[in-house]
């Protein structure tokens, strides 16, 4: 039946070509084969079909269409299905369309207007903007198994596809590849410095040009030989670089590139070095304006010589290191505890004196903190000095008291109440003792006997005592503590050089404190041995007699421990420090008023217990 039907569609064809050359098309469910078939016999085309092509064809048609039209009609409906149909000689082939271009797509002359239903291949020329940016603004328009290639060597693009879709390209390309004429402008620079107006300019023209559209785009160029601005781009872009040129082109003066910054707080030596060891490590792309630091130690002063912009941001920086730095207010106390003696009173009171740890942190545990909070010294401490001592109080006042407990009963001795002023990061340091004389040589005469003359060398012999502090914040601060402590052992009659022996022992630790809070240094020992007399009276004074029988000696091995007592007080602002000076002064009376119940409560104590073992 489908064979009858094609045969008289055929006849009909045929009979209406002869006629007008027109052929009426009006067909349903025609198999693709059959359609192919009944194109060739229409048009005396011969069709090359190599691959079995599925499907069926539907065309309505209410009027006549030229024989050739067929053609176009078919190369639709084989795209629909991946095909296309090539000319080869006096043959068409049935190809894949993405193999198009391998088997010898027809090659029109670049320029010639394009035309028919067939796959071709041209070349098209770009003439002014990038051939790799055209193609992706045009790869949209090729059909879907077209190919396109670019050459950048003639920037030109080679097209594989229909001609109507080359056409359509050819176009495009024609609207978006538009010449925008550029201009050359030669502008002397009269007062500025033309290499640094260069490189502000280029940054400007980046900010107000679109860098992304080349005929936005602007180079500003240097000529040395000229001192002038070469600048290149469209008429009205040059023309705003033009007018920018005559604003900034004004006289300058040295002094605009000096600066002197007078520092309050810091080392203008230390702050230089700290600036130039920053600029050593920028990169300028223009070496002259890489600024120039120096320092005056008379005035205390940065001197800085640059571009006025780049000055504002080193004056940025000089205010951030000129800030007014934290320092800590160090109140040391020294003092020497005979163990012994210490733990003497302790039994009788009751109470344990100390011991030192391995880190050389000083514990002592007493019962002088267990007052009442009611008392008056305490509510007095509270009230008036709780922003001092940040709520350490109550342990300040026990360790007061205890120290002063056992000075007051022979058990300790008291060396030096030093107090020291500590920068911020700086180390400070005390140092508590004397200055002996080592003997270091003689001279001799020509006959060899020693002549009386002798050289001799001073060293220091006594307790130094080195801190460094560190603020983290208003309320807290880390020490770095290092105590050393020299001592005379022998000073030369028990030896037969006789020259002074000294020991030397040290401490080094580190703490972190708050405000007011104390810390307790130990591990600084002395060892000795005392002799003692006893004897009898008026029988222990009779000669030799009274030497052997009425009287006895005794060696004691003696301990001292040298411990020191370091309360930090951190100082924000210069001005709190007066106030700081008030108010120690105000604790050390509360301390006395403090001291005077807790002993009477202790002695009191002391009595019951005594009269409890007593009965």
């Amino acid at each position: 039946m489908i064979l009858i039907k094609t045969l008289l569609l055929a006849a009909l064809l045929t009979l209406s070509l002869s006629a007008n050359e027109k052929v009426n098309v009006n067909f349903s469910d025609l198999q693709i084969n059959d359609f192919v078939k009944l194109v060739s016999k229409t048009t005396h085309k011969n069709i090359l079909i190599n691959n079995k092509i599925n499907g069926t064809v539907n065309f309505v048609g209410t009027a006549p269409v030229y024989s050739d039209e067929l053609i176009g009609i078919l190369v639709s409906v084989l795209e629909s299905k991946g095909y296309t149909l090539i000319k080869k000689g006096s043959i068409y082939e049935i190809i894949r369309s993405s193999e198009a271009a391998k088997h010898n797509a027809k090659v029109i002359t670049q320029g010639k207007h394009l035309y028919g239903s067939l796959m071709v291949t041209q070349s098209v020329h770009v003439k002014r903007e990038n051939v790799d940016l055209i193609a992706a603004k045009i790869r949209y328009l090729l059909s879907k198994t077209a190919k396109l290639m670019t050459m950048k060597e003639s920037n030109t693009l080679i097209i594989t596809d229909y001609p109507k879709n080359i056409e359509t390209i050819k176009r495009v390309i024609k609207d978006i590849d538009k010449s925008y004429p550029s201009i050359v402008k030669m502008i002397p620079i009269k007062h500025a410095n033309a290499r640094k107006l260069q490189t502000r300019l280029v940054n400007i023209a980046k900010s107000i040009f679109n860098q992304k559209v080349l005929s936005e785009a602007v180079k500003i160029v240097f000529d040395d030989n000229t001192n002038s601005l070469v600048v290149v781009g469209i008429e009205k872009n040059v023309a705003r670089i033009e007018e920018l040129i005559k604003k900034m082109d004004v006289e300058s003066y040295v002094s605009k590139g000096v600066q002197i910054y007078e520092l309050k707080n810091s080392d203008a030596k230390t702050v230089a070095t700290s600036l130039n060891a920053m600029i050593a490590k920028q990169a300028f792309r223009d070496q002259s304006l890489k600024p120039n630091i120096s320092y005056n130690d008379e005035i205390n002063a940065i001197i800085a010589i640059g571009d006025p912009v780049i000055l504002k941001g080193i004056k940025a920086i000089i205010d951030e290191l000129d800030k007014e730095k934290y320092q800590v207010y160090v109140k040391a106390k020294i003092v020497e505890i005979n163990k012994k003696d210490s733990s003497d009173i302790g039994v009788k009171y009751g109470f344990a004196v100390g011991s030192a740890s391995s880190s050389g942190i000083y514990a002592m545990s007493t019962n002088f903190g267990d007052t009442k909070k009611s008392n008056d010294a305490y509510n007095i401490l509270q009230k008036r000095l709780g922003d001092i001592t940040k709520g350490t109080i109550s342990s300040a006042l026990a360790l007061g008291a205890t120290i002063d407990f056992l000075e007051e009963n022979g058990a300790s001795t008291s060396i030096s109440n030093p107090s020291i002023l500590c920068v911020n990061n700086k180390e400070s340091s005390i140092y508590v003792g004397r200055t002996i004389s080592i003997s270091t040589g003689s001279f001799a005469n020509s006959s060899g006997i020693a002549s009386a003359a002798t050289t001799y060398k001073r060293e220091d012999v006594g307790l130094t005592l080195k801190i460094k502090p560190r603020v983290s914040s208003n309320d807290k601060v880390t020490l770095d503590i290092e105590a050393s402590l020299e001592n005379v052992v022998d000073d030369g009659s028990k030896n037969a050089t006789g020259q002074p022996v000294t020991s030397k022992q040290e401490v080094k630790t580190q703490a972190i404190l708050r405000h007011g809070e104390s810390i307790i240094i130990g591990g600084l020992v002395k060892n000795s041995q005392r002799e003692s007399l006893s004897k009898l009276p008026l029988l222990g004074d009779i000669p030799w007699l009274g030497e052997w029988l009425f009287s006895s000696k005794s060696t004691t091995d003696e301990q001292d421990n040298l411990i020191v007592i370091l309360t930090p007080y951190v100082i924000d602002k210069s001005a709190n420090l007066s106030r700081l000076q008030k108010n120690l002064g105000m604790l050390d009376r509360i301390q006395k008023e403090y001291n005077s119940e807790v002993f009477k409560r202790l002695e009191e104590e002391r009595k019951k217990k005594t009269v409890k073992k007593e009965k």
